[in-house]
């Protein structure tokens, strides 16, 4: 091969959708065209036919992922016009030889799949004695998201097999270049491609890069930076999507508008009116951390005001989240600190002492453990936990790149209903 293939997954569920991405990646210089597993499920062997058709130049993959009746499925797969299938790597063997055989037989290559395999290396080797033409080190979008790499998995098996080797899995201009740097002939990018507002533009920026593979990565911060960093980027709509509906705080809202804050929980449990406890928590948080106070529903009486909040900039603490009330807005909504209550009242309480800091607590509906992560904006504050952060953010960043796929189809003329294709999902 005169240069890395880059191939471009269609995971979408929509055929019409599938075909205009297509349109645009290979106007952007994708040179083969994947059926996703997603794809072939919701519109069979059609979507493989309609790719043929509009591509009849391109080398068509159909991403079976054949786990059993590997000759029958090699075969339709075939005859629908696909020059390359994929089985997963873990199948019988028995599976694979039959498929290895029809493969032969309808003249197509046979593309692996090594996702979820015990011992990859020893796998891939074997793959290769029984005829399979392409090894494709595959990382699923699950593993993505608790932070496991394609690239690792690619650097294991180039240089141990012969044949072809192809990386797939979260990459994008970056990780594409360095997959060809450790030796992948072909490069599968999906979201990076397909959820791109601008498919177009995203596909040459990749090309670019693994034919030009010279990108260095970032140098990598902390884990807790690099969270950070993901959930700046993304909306707490797109994190309670992400997390299926879950995590937002019922009845806060943001006193100062259009702000944004991101960071590690401080708890705090306190009484309506009390307003010891939360004031001491601003010696406790650092630079970056989120105060959550449950001021036991209390929105008659506040527990917090001007003053606390000009000590909150001071020492860099992130935001304040109430369930209770807050009083000096005013003065508040000019310092755009944010700051999320249930209610805003004049009166003061009285610093009795009651309570404690740093213990897991309720508020606004949602349990809070120290060290979870809370992101707030206009539309309302998520609680992450803490365990399961990394993998929340990677999810809600995909999230919102869909959503940006979706905004550019919209903007071309067409609606939400007919994008999602709502009609053909409602439940009869």
């Amino acid at each position: 091969m005169k240069r890395p293939v880059l191939q471009v997954a269609l995971d979408l569920t929509e055929l019409n959708r599938a075909l205009q991405i297509a349109r645009e990646a290979v106007l952007g210089g994708a040179d083969w065209i994947e059926a996703g597993t997603p794809l072939i499920k919701s519109e069979g062997m059609q979507a493989v036919r309609a790719l043929k058709a509009e591509f009849p130049g391109h080398m068509i993959i159909a991403d079976m992922k054949i786990a059993d009746t590997g000759a029958l499925e090699v075969e339709m797969a075939a005859k629908a016009g696909a020059g390359i299938v994929c089985i997963l790597a873990d199948a019988d063997n028995s599976v694979i030889a039959e498929a290895v055989r029809a493969a032969r037989l309808y003249g197509v290559q046979l593309m692996a799949d090594l996702i979820n395999t015990p011992d990859p290396v020893m796998r891939a080797k074997l793959l290769e004695e029984m005829g399979v033409d392409i090894i494709a080190a595959h990382v699923g979008i699950d593993q993505q998201m608790m932070g496991k790499s394609s690239i690792d998995l690619l650097a294991s098996i180039t240089g141990e097999v012969t044949v072809p080797v192809a990386v797939a899995g979260g990459l994008d201009a970056v990780t594409a270049a360095q997959a060809v740097q450790h030796g992948a002939a072909m490069v599968i990018v999906g979201g990076a491609i397909i959820r791109s507002a601008d498919v177009t533009a995203s596909t040459r920026g990749i090309r670019m890069a693994i034919d030009n593979p010279s990108i260095q990565p970032a140098p990598k911060g902390s884990p807790n930076e690099r969270i950070r960093e993901l959930f700046a980027k993304v909306s707490s709509p797109n994190i309670t999507d992400a997390m299926h509906r879950k995590g937002a705080m019922e009845g806060v809202f943001s006193l100062c508008g259009d702000v944004k804050m991101v960071g590690r929980a401080v708890t705090v449990q306190t009484f309506a009116g009390d307003w010891a406890k939360p004031v001491e928590a601003i010696d406790v948080a650092g630079p970056g951390d989120v105060i959550v106070i449950n001021n036991d529903g209390g929105t008659h009486v506040a527990s917090w005001g001007e003053l606390a909040t000009a000590s909150c900039i001071k020492k860099g603490i992130e935001g304040v989240v109430i369930d209770g009330a807050v009083r000096d807005v005013d003065d508040i909504r000019r310092m755009k600190f944010p700051l999320f209550a249930k209610a805003i009242v004049p009166n003061a309480g009285e610093p009795k002492g009651f309570g404690e800091i740093n213990a897991e607590i309720r508020c606004a509906g949602q349990y809070v453990k120290p060290g979870d992560w809370i992101v707030g904006d206009e539309s309302g504050v998520v609680v992450v936990p803490r365990e399961r952060a990394y993998e929340v953010a990677r999810r809600a960043l995909e999230v919102r790149r869909n959503e940006d796929r979706i905004r550019e189809e919209i903007h071309r003329g067409s609606t939400l209903s007919k994008v999602a294709d709502l009609i053909r999902w409602e439940k009869r």
